[in-house]
């Protein structure tokens, strides 16, 4: 599943940041019901390790 910055987390756990070519370009660590950081790059989502 995908999520965008400004999203909540639905769990804690470390989600992968990815590119819209679908690359993985990072990672962040974010608990429950804290939002997603801004990415570094437009069109980048997150992604659930």
């Amino acid at each position: 599943m995908k999520y965008n910055c400004g999203e909540n987390a639905p769990k804690t756990a470390t989600y992968k940041v990815v590119d819209s070519k679908g690359k993985v370009v990072g990672t962040v660590h974010c608990k429950k019901g804290d939002s997603f950081p801004p990415t570094s790059t437009s069109g980048c989502h997150y992604e659930i390790d």
